[in-house]
Order: structure tokens, then sequence, then C-alpha cells
């Protein structure tokens, strides 16, 4: 008998189709293989004869620059072996000279790229596009990113658009986000971020150490990453971060400069790290806290100056409230931490504070938030002080030369409120406050706490600021555990409201209600200030202030009208390049007993809306039109229009000029879209020009086949 022919491969089928569609991985825009972990995939080989019992057939997979077997980057499997790194690959069936081939990776492999070659006895087939991407899997029970809800999964890993939500706690509003984890370079920039992160093979197979490594390279501050972050107002050099209506373009700009993009704040880095973290396949989504506390000391606690009119004061605080904060919340087992933490986990790439020597935070455990188990990795006490901290107001008064500081409210129940993300498969907000804090006031919310506390160790209550130090305040005893909003004597209450839409280019009209309660005659000063302040609590222009001295009886309430014309703040909206907010604060002072109140509230400016108009389903490779009509109802010529529109599959980022819009005046834009893919597809559109930055809208359409 002629001894046989030496066996060499052919050709290598990777069966992209139908490997995809069981993985949930065929939205990827991409000519190779995606898969995830812990799931059978199955190539094709073709050989140059039929397989005999003697012959040496094995898969090699390789990860990494020089793979070799003994550190686990190289694999070797070999059909019906015993499994390799609990990989493992089976023959599903012969015919002829060709081979089917199942492989099933391990459900805790590492993830990333993988270079597949084909050994017969000394011969080593290379197949073209032999690199196969391997994804984390929630679709898989021994996945720790396992996630049993299916609505679950295909919001927060399959769905490519969502919302993000802004304003303040007064006025929430939604800014529509395009993800886009699936669009062309997006998973090689996400694959580019994880080969420069430098995690080694073993930390790559855990998602704790994966989200954590990517919160840092989100931002750009310590290692070149995606984003430059910039407060500043000013972004001349870059792309403001108000434009930005999605993900693809930072990372797509990023991947092929390999250069920080300009410019991002929270919610773009929240949008570009959820795009991420999708994308490679862990369940996540963006969270948005409403008077979030940035507390540098760690002592939960936010110092508010403000002067005698009763105006905020920059310089002071190193502290902050921002009118809102995004993070993100990323799904998984906890197995390096004690029973109880697994879920969502906090993770957040805005550069605030350095966690062991980088602009990183998280992931840190929800739950642990929740139950004051501040102790716990990655950054809780940091997480749980945005959320808990407490707002102290100090009026700054001048007294012989000297500044004095006076205490003139505590706020206990101010911070970390309506913290919010989309809902499962909805457009609306979905309040997730409680998976963050249990109830003001009930007897979990008060162990919490005292745990927390005992981590935490709160300072005493003494102003604390750059200089503010140095004087010696009224001193006052360490603050008492669970300090409840502060019961007056005279039942004392404020409210402010907006007695006018707040329209730009019309007066602003608002009123401070202040209330009595308790029987009795009481003489109420009031102060109270108006200013514009940016997201992050940082003032931009001082309005007006007004002061009055009012007599309230028993129960009753008079009301402080706050008018501010046009005149006297058109002209920092137009020459800032952010969406700035209308921040009202008034302090109360009852003469009778001495009782402070302070309090704030921080409005959004109210836009007419942009309308899209399109059907509601197309064919495949059919074009259709889409108009997207604005009507400009204010009362002040918008200068300097641009219209931002990207529909994920139908139509790419685009940006046209408008030119100014007078009031009145009706702009029309008519643009011809292609669908590309199947399914719920979305058209986001956003109006900025120099007085307005933030009207955006959205609009889905069902592409069929």
């Amino acid at each position: 008998v002629f001894p046989e022919s030496s066996l060499k491969v052919t050709g290598v089928d990777f069966l992209k189709s139908q490997n995809t569609r069981q993985h949930h991985t065929d939205g990827y825009n991409i000519k190779n293989l995606v898969v995830r972990r812990g799931q059978p995939f199955n190539v094709q080989v073709s050989l140059n004869r039929e397989l005999s019992a003697a012959d040496k057939l094995s898969l090699h997979f390789g990860i990494g620059e020089k793979p070799v077997k003994n550190r686990g980057s190289l694999l070797s499997l070999k059909p019906e072996r015993e499994d390799f790194n609990g990989w493992k690959i089976s023959v599903v069936k012969k015919n002829g000279k060709e081979c089917l081939l199942s492989v099933t990776s391990s459900p805790n492999a590492a993830v990333g790229k993988y270079n597949l070659q084909v050994k017969t006895g000394t011969n080593i087939y290379k197949p073209e596009n032999g690199v196969i991407y391997l994804l984390f899997n929630p679709w898989c029970e021994e996945d720790v990113v396992y996630m049993a809800n299916e609505a679950q999964r295909k919001e927060y890993v399959l769905n490519d658009t969502g919302i993000i939500y802004v304003g303040s706690a007064y006025s929430i509003y939604n800014r529509p986000w395009n993800y886009g984890q699936f669009e062309e370079f997006v998973l090689d920039a996400c694959m580019y971020l994880l080969d420069k992160s430098k995690l080694s093979l073993t930390d790559r197979r855990n998602p704790a150490n994966v989200s954590r490594a990517m919160s840092a390279l989100v931002n750009a501050n310590d290692d070149s990453g995606v984003l430059l972050g910039n407060w500043s107002g000013n972004y001349g050099s870059g792309t403001s971060p108000m434009d930005w209506i999605g993900s693809v373009t930072i990372l797509q700009n990023y991947y092929k400069t390999k250069k920080p993009v300009r410019y991002g704040q929270c919610w773009v880095f929240a949008g570009v790290l959820n795009t991420v973290m999708r994308c490679l396949g862990v369940p996540c989504r963006c969270v948005s806290t409403f008077d979030a506390a940035h507390d540098t000391e760690e002592n939960l606690r936010v110092d508010v100056y403000l002067n005698e009119k009763g105006e905020k004061l920059n310089s002071l605080s190193l502290d902050s409230v921002w009118n809102f904060h995004v993070w993100n919340d990323a799904w998984m087992k906890r197995t390096d931490l004690p029973e109880g933490f697994d879920g969502w986990q906090a993770i957040d790439s805005t550069p605030q504070e350095q966690s062991q020597g980088r602009f990183q935070c998280g992931p840190c455990p929800v739950k642990a938030v929740r139950e004051g188990d501040v102790y716990l990795p990655y950054d809780s006490k940091f997480v749980y002080a945005e959320v808990n901290a407490d707002r102290v107001y100090w009026v700054v008064k001048k007294m012989n030369g000297k500044e004095k500081y006076i205490k003139v409210g505590t706020e206990t129940q101010a911070i970390g409120k309506n913290i919010s993300t989309k809902a499962v498969g909805q457009n609306r907000r979905e309040d997730i406050t409680r998976e963050y804090k249990y109830p003001e006031g009930s007897k979990q919310e008060r162990t919490s706490m005292e745990r927390a506390y005992s981590f935490i160790r709160p300072s005493g209550m003494v102003p604390r600021s750059g200089y503010a130090s140095t004087v010696r305040a009224l001193s006052e005893s360490t603050q008492p555990l669970i300090p409840k909003e502060p019961v007056t004597k005279s039942g004392l209450h404020i409210e402010i409201t907006n007695t006018e839409a707040l329209h730009p280019g019309n007066p602003l009209e608002m009123a401070i209600t202040v209330k009595t309660s308790t029987p009795g005659n009481w003489t109420v000063d009031v102060i109270g200030s108006c200013q514009l302040q940016y997201y992050t609590g940082k003032v931009q222009a001082n309005l007006g202030t007004v002061k009055e001295t009012i007599k309230l009886e028993g129960t009753s309430e008079m009301q402080i009208p706050l008018k501010i014309a046009p005149d006297a703040y058109m002209k920092t909206l137009s020459s800032v390049d952010d969406e700035v907010l209308i921040l009202v604060t008034a302090v109360a002072e009852v003469k009778e007993t001495n009782d402070k109140l302070t309090k704030e509230t921080s409005m959004r400016f109210e836009y007419p809306p942009i309308t899209v108009q399109m059907p509601e389903t197309a064919k495949l490779y059919n074009d259709f039109s889409c108009a997207l009509i604005f009507k400009n109802k204010l009362n002040v010529t918008l200068e300097n229009c641009k219209l931002l529109v990207e529909g994920l599959g139908i139509f790419k980022m685009t940006t046209f000029d408008q030119g100014d819009i007078m009031p009145g005046r009706i702009m029309k834009s008519e643009i011809i879209c292609t669908p590309t893919r199947l399914g719920e597809k979305k058209i986001v559109a956003k109006l900025i020009s120099n007085q307005i930055k933030g009207i955006s809208t959205e609009k889905g359409i069902i592409i069929t086949e």
C-alpha cells in the first residue's frame, strides 16, 4: 500500500452568517468572524483528501503578539481530545474532503482577537481573515456577565441607540444618543483599547478588570485615551461637547488618528463608555444622577458659599454639586468580592478624581452603595458620596475687615435625586434611585448610613474651602448621624418656581414662595438671586437679586417675584458654547427665632421642538425621504444654526449649515436615507446655534425586507 500523500488544508469557511446569528453578533460591520465565549461555533475545513484515522489535525488559536503554549496565549486543540484551558473541539461530520468542526471556547476565556491556524502533520494553513474576535457572552450561564432576561439583553447589549437624561432635578429632559457599537471600526477601536490597557491575559477574562481599564481609557487624562475633557466654555480647537449626538464619530476618529478626540463632558464620556462595554459584550446602561456631589475630601459634605446678596460664589470651594452627572452601570458577577455584590456595578470615565494613580472609577457594586459597604473595591466611597453627601450653605459676611462665615442651612436629602436610566424596551425614563438608596427616613437607610459613616468619619461642621479653613468659624459639634430637614420653630419653608415659560429672549419670571406653618407673627428677611450656571455648578453670570422683609402670621405664605429682563442674560447665553441653567437661590431668616433656611433650584430654558416627518416603514436598500422641520417661536434670531443628523444603518452623520433663523421663520431640511440594515432604526437630529445648544429629537422607522 502506498503511503498516503501528506494531508493539506485547502480552505477554511468560517460559516459567518450562521455563526453570528447564533451568537447575536450578526450586527457587527466587520469582515471577520465575531463570536461570544462559552458557546459553540462551527468551521468547515476543506482538505486535499479524505481524513483517515491516522491523520493528525489540530486548530491553533493564538492571542497577542507572540503566542506561546505555556502562557495560555496559544491554544492547540485536537478533535475529541480533553479540553485545553476549558476550550474543546469536536468533529460534527465528515463528508468526503470536507470536515465540519465545532469549537467551544471557555466561558471565562480571555476576550480579544485570536489568530486561527490549522495544523495537519507538519503543514500549517493560515486562512484569509483568520482573526476571530471573541467577546463576553451574556447569553451563556457560565459567563460572569450572564443576564437571564432576554428583553434586558436586547436593551443593554444589542440596542445601539438610547437616551441620556440631563437637565436638572426640576426639569429633566432627554438627550437621544447613538451608541453605534456595531458600526464600522468601533469593534476595532475597542480591541485597540484592550491592547493599549496592557491588561494581562488573566485580567482579560474578568469584566471587572476590563471595565475598570475602559473607564480609564475613555478619558485622555493619563494614557492618551479616547476623549479629552473640557469644561472651560471655549472649544474652538475641537468639537464642543454639546455638538456630539453619538459615539461613532468619536471612536472612528480616535481609531483613525490614535489621538484623543476633543472634547467631552460627562454625558459624552458615559455615552462612549456605554458603547465600548456593549461592544465587548458586557451589559451596560447610562445612569444620570441629579444634584450629584463631587466631594473632593470624602467627608460626605459639600459646602456652598453665598455672598450677602445671596449669590453663589465660585471661587471658594473645591467641592461642587453638579446639576446632573452621568456614569454607567455594567452587569457582572463579582468573583473578587464576598457574596451579595453581583449585578450592576457603577463605572465612570469622566475624569474627576484619581483612583490608584489614574483617572478611573469603578466597578463599584451598586448594592454596596445602597448598603453602605463603602470599603469594597473599587471607589465605593466616592460613588457613595456622589449620591449621599449633605449640602451646607454659608453666607460670607465682611465684619471689621474680616470675613465671617454664617451657616444658613443644611440639606440632607438634596443630593443624589431622580437617578435615571432608559427603560428596557421603551423610550421612557426609569427611576432607579431605589437601587442606589433606601427610602429617605427608612430604618434600612439609617442602618446603611451608620455603616457608611463608620468607614468615612465625616469632619465637623466648620466651613472648609481654599482659604476659609484659616478663619475660625462658629464652631459646632460634629453633625448628628442622620440630620433631618431642619424643623424650625416657625415651620419655615421655601419653594422656587417659574411663573412663565422660560423661553430665551423673553423675561425670566420666577417666584420665591415663603411659608410658615406654626402659630405666631413672623418677620422674615428674604434674599434671593438669579444666576446662570454650567451643569457642573460653576456660576457663569449674575443676573439679578431681590431683598425683602415680609410679615407672615400662623400658617400663611407670600410670593416674592423675581423677574430678569432679556438684556440681562441674552449676551451671556450667546457667548458660551455650553448649555447653561438658570439658578435661583433664596435665603430666609426669621427675626424672632433666628431660624435660617436656604433653598436653590436650577431650571432649564425651554425651546421650540424639531419635528421629523418620514414614513413608518421602509424596505431595505430602498431610498426614502425624511424632512426635519423647526419653527423659531422665540423672540430672538437664532444665529449660526447647524443641524446635525445621524441615523445608524440609514443615514451617515452629517452637519448642515442653516445660517440665521429669524423669529417666526420655519427651517425645513430634506434628506434622502438609504436603509442598509433590517429592524427598527432611528433618525437622531440636533439643532445648535449661538443662543441655543440643546434642541434634539429622534424618530424611529422599521426597515423590512
